[in-house]
């Protein structure tokens, strides 16, 4: 996954539907060519994360399973 500058503002950004309701919490999505972005949705203008498809496959497939931890530091 690499940052990189400011990207078009054609894409079709989205947020989960698990997001806070008072947004304090929120990441964005925007689906590419070659993988998705991601982004703070309260600095728009700022840094976007990119993944590529088969990464975010594998992550979202590990939501879908909850096999991701809340913790950081791992399952205990």
């Amino acid at each position: 996954m690499s940052a990189g500058p400011q990207i078009a503002s054609d894409l079709r950004w989205f947020k989960s539907s698990y997001s806070g309701g008072n947004t304090t919490e929120c990441l964005e999505c925007a689906y590419a060519a070659h993988g998705t972005l991601i982004r703070d949705s309260k600095w728009r203008g700022g840094p976007v994360a990119r993944t590529g498809v088969e990464a975010w496959c594998r992550f979202v497939d590990a939501i879908r399973r909850g096999s991701l931890s809340e913790d950081p530091t791992g399952p205990q």
